[in-house]
Parts: C-alpha cells; sequence; structure tokens
C-alpha cells in the first residue's frame, strides 16, 4: 500500500455499526394504534390514549350509539376526554434526551377549540353579514377555515356548531353585492365543513345571485377556486333532485350546465371531475328538458372520452351520467351520431363492475330501441339501426348472451333480451368476442 493511500485511511472515520432501533417505552403508546402517543388524553375510564386514536375510535361507533373505552369497556365520550399533560411532558423529555438516535421532538399540541369557541367564532360571521361589513366578514371566514384546517376534530366541531348554515348565509349576504373576494373565503371554507345540511344548500340555492355568482366562480376562477365552486354546485343539484321544492335553478340552468359540462371536458381535478358527473346524473335525471340541455351543451362526446381511460370509480359516475341523459331524444340522438359511443359501451361491458356492466346494457338499449312517444324521421330511424349494426360488429350480441347466462338483475335481464331481439338478424355481421372480457366473471344467483 502506499503512503498516500495509506494517510487516506486513517483520515477516514471506521465504519459506523448501525444502531438497534430504539425500542419505545410501553406507557408511551396509543393502546388503539401501539404508536408513540403526539397527543395523549385521558377519560374517566384512566386510560389514556393518543387523541387521533380514541377520537378515530369514538367517531366509528357512530352518533346517536353508546360509546365506550376500548380497554375497560366502560362509557366514554369525546367530551370526556382531557389532555395528559404530564405524561406529553415526560413523552417530549425522552424524545429530547434521544435526539442523537434519529428520534424526533413531538411538539406540544394545541388546545382543540371547543363549541363554545365554534359557537362565537360562526357568531362573528353572521353579525358581520348582516351588517353587510364584507371586510369583517372575511376575517371570521378565514379564521373558521383556519380552524377546520387544525384537526378532524376542530372540523367536526364547527360543523355541530352550524358552520355550514353561517357560511352559507354569507353567501347570500354578499352575492348581490358580488363581492366576490368574501365568496372565495367563504367556499373555502364551506367545502371544508362538508357535508352541507339541507338548510344550508337551499339558503344558497333559492337565492339566484348566489348560485350566478358561484357559476361564476366556476366559469373563471382559478383552479382552486372552480373546484371549489363546482363542488358547492353538486350539493345545491343533488339537494333540487332529491329533497327540496325551494331551489329553482332555471334562471341559471343553462351557465351551471356549461359548468359542469366544461369541468368534465377539461379536468381541473379528479375531485372536480367526480363532483360535476355527479351533478350532471342529478340534473339528467330530474326531467327530460335539462338531459336534453345537457346533451345539446356537448355532455355525450365529453362521457364517452373520459370513459376510454377512467378509473372504476369515474367510469361508473360517467355510465350513470350518460344513461341519464339518453333518456331525452337529443341525448340519443348525439350517441348514435357519435363514432365512439357504441364501441366504447361495448368494451366497457364486464371490465368496470357489475353496477357499470348494468348501465352500459341501459345505454345501449336506450341508443337501439325506439323509445314509446319518439317521433322518428326516416334519418333517425336509419340512424339507429346502424348503431344496431355497429354493436354487433362490437361484440355485443355475444356479450348480452353472456350476461343473461351468468345472470343480473331483473330490469337489466329484460333489457338485455330486449338488445338481443334487436341484434338478432344482425349477428352474422358480428365479431367474434375478446375472451378476456369474462375473466373473474362471476354468476349472479
Amino acid at each position: 500500500m502506499s503512503s498516500s493511500s495509506s494517510l487516506l485511511s486513517r483520515r477516514l472515520p471506521p465504519p459506523r455499526t448501525p444502531e438497534l432501533e430504539l425500542p419505545v417505552p410501553p406507557e408511551f403508546r396509543c393502546p388503539i394504534s401501539l404508536e408513540l402517543m403526539r397527543d395523549p388524553v385521558v377519560g374517566p375510564t384512566g386510560i389514556t390514549y393518543d387523541r387521533a386514536g380514541i377520537e378515530a375510535w369514538l367517531l366509528a361507533a357512530g352518533a346517536g350509539t353508546t360509546t365506550t373505552c376500548p380497554v375497560t369497556k366502560g362509557d366514554l365520550r369525546a367530551d370526556d376526554l382531557v389532555p395528559n399533560h404530564a405524561l406529553r411532558r415526560v413523552i417530549q423529555a425522552w424524545c429530547v434526551a434521544n435526539r442523537c438516535r434519529g428520534v424526533e421532538r413531538i411538539p406540544t399540541p394545541r388546545v382543540p377549540v371547543t363549541p363554545a369557541q365554534a359557537g362565537e367564532v360562526l357568531a362573528g360571521v353572521e353579525a358581520a353579514a348582516r351588517a353587510g361589513d364584507a371586510a369583517r366578514c372575511a376575517a371570521a371566514v378565514r379564521e373558521v377555515g383556519r380552524l377546520a384546517r387544525e384537526s378532524d376534530r376542530d372540523r367536526r366541531c364547527l360543523a355541530s356548531a352550524g358552520a355550514a348554515r353561517a357560511l352559507a348565509a354569507a353567501v347570500a349576504s354578499f352575492a348581490a353585492a358580488e363581492s366576490s373576494f368574501v365568496l372565495d373565503d367563504v367556499l373555502a371554507a364551506l367545502v371544508l365543513v362538508m357535508p352541507l345540511d339541507e338548510e344550508a344548500i337551499v339558503a344558497i340555492g333559492s337565492s339566484t345571485a348566489s348560485v350566478a355568482l358561484l357559476a361564476s366562480v366556476a366559469r373563471h376562477g382559478d383552479l382552486k377556486r372552480r373546484l371549489q365552486a363546482v363542488v358547492v354546485i353538486r350539493e345545491i343539484v343533488a339537494c333540487l333532485c332529491s329533497r327540496s321544492r325551494a331551489i329553482d335553478l332555471s334562471e341559471n340552468l343553462d351557465v351551471i350546465i356549461e359548468v359542469l359540462v366544461k369541468a368534465i371536458r377539461d379536468p381541473i381535478s379528479p375531485h372536480a371531475t367526480k363532483a360535476s358527473l355527479v351533478a350532471a346524473y342529478h340534473l339528467a335525471l330530474a326531467d327530460e328538458h335539462s338531459a336534453a340541455r345537457l346533451a345539446e351543451a356537448g355532455l355525450v362526446p365529453s362521457l364517452v372520452e373520459l370513459l376510454i381511460d377512467g378509473d372504476r370509480s369515474t367510469a361508473e359516475k360517467a355510465l350513470a351520467a350518460l344513461d341519464a341523459t339518453l333518456a331525452s331524444a337529443a341525448g340519443r340522438a348525439r350517441a348514435r351520431a357519435d363514432a365512439l359511443a357504441v364501441p366504447v359501451l361495448v368494451k366497457k361491458m364486464f371490465r368496470v363492475s357489475d353496477t357499470a356492466t348494468e348501465l352500459v346494457v341501459s345505454s345501449l338499449h336506450r341508443i337501439c330501441k325506439k323509445c314509446s312517444g319518439d317521433v322518428e324521421l326516416p334519418a333517425m330511424a336509419a340512424a339507429r339501426r346502424v348503431a344496431v349494426v355497429e354493436a354487433v360488429q362490437v361484440g355485443a350480441f355475444q356479450k348480452v348472451m353472456m350476461l343473461l347466462q351468468v345472470g343480473c338483475r331483473e330490469a337489466t335481464k329484460e333489457k338485455a333480451t330486449e338488445l338481443l331481439k334487436l341484434m338478432i338478424k344482425y349477428e352474422s355481421r358480428g365479431n367474434c368476442i375478446d375472451a378476456m372480457d369474462f375473466r373473474g366473471l362471476k354468476r349472479v344467483s
């Protein structure tokens, strides 16, 4: 060995032997997660838990049921939990003492918001909204948002104190004045305290100015604000179509449809896409007029494009929205004119889920069959026959036959049987079915 290499070896530190993982004292571990407690709390049962673990346990038990301590089985409520400051300080001291061994110090947790504090900050929002003080209202709303982001517990506390109703009232108060900077903060806070209750949704949805302002943000806002506006619009549309008669979207229907179709065609985010699909489904399901307006706005080709590469959840929602839109004559005409509609639908059979397969059968049934009440001109009849032939050519006949053999719900069976009757005269033109479509297929008993 040369002298230079010898000198270099003397300067280099000797290789360190990896230390064994530092064991966490058992009394520092949460009985639920078995992890080091970061915010230890103790209840009347005398057992200490990490706050996140025990609150998740109590939440999983469900509201209105008797919750018990996981260890002692005694009665335990979230309101009974108090911080175990002594144990937390001991854990923090242990972390500091072992910092050299890679243990990170646990910061002192923030005290959770109390129902009284939540009520106070929401009262500030309502008072500022009634007074028309936009600046004060925006500051109060930002405080609501800050608290809601702190933890799930604080978010639930705010929701229980009526955060959604207070924020909805603020939207209605400032919408007419077009105070968009207040709306931005309110939207951010509203999304955090979802799901909204019916009273809050009606407060926004019954105000034409509020809905118009929401639609404007969804069209022209930045990506984050557009997402928030679309999510709130979804809540309004779902409430309108399922429960409430106090909401009338007729004045803003066109712009809402434009917003939903654009969010599906030009995705903002997966969350926004799914929210738009749910809203479009409820809107199309509400009445044939709305379904026709959605079809005329270009929803059908947008849904077909989305189906090509969408994941399971997205595909199911897109198929539901498509099937609801095809209830209108305009929707069926758009689907028959789309070169991808029938091939994509047939391709999705057995490849997504049982629910998706049933929606595919329903959609194909609407496209291929003359619906009662349709006044079918020669060109429309020709387009429908072309759709039937195309379905056969891409393997629909064999797939529908397979569906009837493995079993399905009665309503789907009826539609599948009618489809077979329509396609049987063209069956000789069909291609062989792809056996890959039936992997994992289960027979319905």
